[in-house]
């Protein structure tokens, strides 16, 4: 099996009123990776509210190498963590 990589990845943008309130962390997030390589059903695990659409707006547009398994581009089910942070 050779596993997905990431080829084309878009940073979230950082929601003005998260970055005001000084809030970070990360949004967890479960995915399924298409045998296209494209992200397929997204759903949050966890996160803070917050950040959750700017997280889920930039991993919505993120393209892999497909899964492949046995020759074969497959789905698979993964999880994806966006962190954000706040720098001085």
């Amino acid at each position: 099996m050779q596993a997905a990589l990431i080829v084309q990845q878009f940073m979230p943008v950082y929601p003005a009123l998260a970055r005001q309130g000084h809030i970070h962390g990360s949004v967890v997030l479960k995915a399924v990776i298409g045998a296209d390589g494209k992200i397929k059903n997204l759903a949050v695990m966890s996160g803070h509210p917050l950040l959750v659409e700017a997280a889920l707006n930039a991993v919505r547009r993120w393209i892999y190498k497909p899964t492949v398994l046995d020759g074969v581009p497959v789905e698979v089910d993964t999880e994806i963590e966006v962190r954000f942070g706040l720098t001085s």
